[in-house]
């Protein structure tokens, strides 16, 4: 694997300022919050080979609906391709670090040629990924990623940083700079998590006024989203100014732990969280101020695609995104976060709470009846 030279990322995610925009404009940087990076392009021509193909995927699990919903983009993406496709073989971890070991090492057994693996978390998969490439089998990582960029070829996500960052800066400015707010987090130790919380308490840092309470780690559970803010709120009560969660798995659940503890429509407080459709639900249900950026789990479904670029040969970019979007409840955009969508208009009221937006799987995507055909 060479590296071929230094490019930055397309800059999907962010837009260009007019000179009009530019003028009127009051937030902090664009540059600050959007700012996605570079990445090294890897040159895989030592990798190309014929298909058909026999395709590895190690899961880290299907633990929370996110997941279930990049797996099913990876699915359909499988199904679009069945014709490149001897064998697409996916194994499962349960959020289990040594059985992700376990089923890599079982991959390669198998005789794929190529694995897309979504790390459980990023220190254990590390010296795996390792063992892949010594192997000589190539390895793209989706939505989670490891501390050496040298095993790998490619990592497929949306940048955590820009999550955390607006997200934090909205609840920042929503709340007049001045507050005290409780952090939830993902799982502890997985990529995402750890970046977000880090970007957002960039954020928070800037501002004297604003006092975390408390981080709490969720699993990206709506269930432990709802009982450890029933717990928080039992602590501090009123005291809670705003929630900021990484996601809207947990923070549903924050915002159903203060409708039973009583909290009146219009009175709970903001809420940070994307992705999930029951957190867009209850934010038009109860009118509860919030932004979320989403984390599309179309990322899989791209990462599936990136799989056949580096079987061909193609120079690859290390770090791909995936586009995100701002969603703000209508009354409640600030100086630097405007929405690119308005929650009521963005809310799938008629659909389940479970449905993930953006899975790439297509607008009727329902993952209770999703299925795909590919050769297993």
């Amino acid at each position: 694997m060479r590296i071929l030279k230094s490019a930055a990322v397309a800059a999907s995610i962010g837009v260009l300022a007019s000179s009009a925009f530019a003028d009127n404009y009051e937030g902090v940087p664009r540059t600050f919050l959007w700012n996605p990076g570079s990445t090294d392009i890897v040159d895989a021509a030592e990798y190309k080979k014929d298909g058909p193909y026999v395709i590895g995927f190690s899961n880290a699990s299907i633990s929370n609906p996110w997941r279930v919903a990049m797996l099913h983009g990876i699915e359909a993406a499988a199904e679009r391709n069945a014709d490149k496709l001897e064998r697409f073989i996916i194994t499962d971890a349960n959020d289990d670090p040594s059985k992700q070991a376990a089923d890599v090492q079982d991959l390669i057994a198998q005789g794929v040629d190529i694995l897309l693996i979504s790390p459980a978390t990023a220190e254990a998969m590390d010296p795996v990924i390792r063992r892949a490439k010594r192997q000589g089998v190539p390895v793209v990582l989706v939505d989670r990623s490891v501390p050496s960029k040298e095993n790998f070829i490619s990592f497929v996500t949306a940048s955590d940083q820009a999550l955390g960052r607006i997200s934090a800066q909205w609840l920042a400015e929503t709340l007049n700079f001045e507050g005290k707010v409780v952090m939830l987090g993902g799982l502890a130790g997985a990529s995402p998590a750890e970046n977000r919380i880090k970007a957002a308490l960039e954020v928070f840092n800037q501002y004297p006024g604003i006092e975390v309470l408390e981080t709490q780690y969720t699993s990206w559970s709506p269930a432990n989203g709802k009982t450890i803010m029933s717990a928080l709120i039992q602590k501090y009560g009123s005291e809670i100014s705003g929630v900021w969660a990484d996601s809207g798995l947990q923070g549903s659940g924050s915002v159903e732990a203060f409708l039973a503890a009583g909290y009146a429509a219009g009175t709970i407080p903001p809420h940070t969280g994307g992705d999930f459709n029951a957190m867009y639900q209850l934010s038009v249900q109860h009118d509860v101020p919030m932004v979320g950026v989403d984390y599309p789990p179309a990322m899989g479904a791209k990462a599936f695609e990136v799989l056949f670029d580096v079987l061909d040969g193609k120079g690859i970019p290390q770090r791909i995104e995936v586009n995100q979007q701002v969603v703000v409840s209508e009354g409640h955009e600030t100086a630097s976060v405007q929405a690119d969508v308005f929650v009521k208009d963005y809310a799938l009221m008629d659909k389940p709470g479970s449905v993930i937006m953006s899975s790439g799987v297509g607008a009727d995507y329902d993952p209770a009846t999703f299925s795909a055909v590919y050769p297993k």
